[in-house]
């Protein structure tokens, strides 16, 4: 008994690249389906459950007041705490020099709670951030922020604190 291997008929070949083409169209078409009609379903479900969240959630919390965006008290006024936070002796001396030179009372000049700082950086007490942003012009300090890892009672009265660090 012989078998004939033939190889897959014309017809097949036909058959298996039809189906092919086939797939790739409906591949094509759910595509680009998903994409019409995706986009705009997901836009209403969004708008859908913003409309659903809860009352208290919508409500917006008071409106804290912007800090002003001039200074408020002059140079003169503006008294600075100088601390080194990069464990250099004199680094904060010499800080509160440049500082007190510019205009700038200096209330003390101390060391930081801890070492390691890499980067000057100028930090303020609640209402004096205008003043941080010109003492940090002034002095070419480029971080500030508000009072971190500091409580107010160790600003030893002063507006504005400079934690000195290894480079400005």
């Amino acid at each position: 008994m012989e078998h004939s291997f033939e190889l897959a008929s014309p017809w097949r070949a036909r058959a298996f690249l039809a189906a092919a083409i086939a797939a790739v169209e409906l591949v094509v078409i759910v595509v680009i389906a998903v994409v019409l009609i995706a986009r705009p379903l997901s836009h209403r479900m969004q708008k859908a459950a913003a409309a659903r969240k809860p009352a208290r959630a919508a409500a917006k919390p008071a409106a804290r007041p912007k800090p002003p965006q001039h200074a408020m008290l002059s140079r003169g006024e503006t008294s600075v705490l100088v601390l080194n936070g990069n464990g250099q002796a004199g680094a904060a001396g010499a800080e509160a020099d440049q500082i007190r030179n510019l205009g700038y009372p200096i209330a003390d000049v101390g060391n930081a709670s801890h070492i390691g700082y890499t980067r000057t950086l100028v930090m303020y007490r609640p209402g004096y951030a205008a003043e941080a942003q010109r003492l940090a012009r002034d002095a070419h300090i480029g971080l500030v922020s508000p009072l971190d890892g500091m409580r107010l009672s160790q600003l030893k009265g002063a507006h504005i604190a400079i934690v000195v660090g290894s480079s400005s």
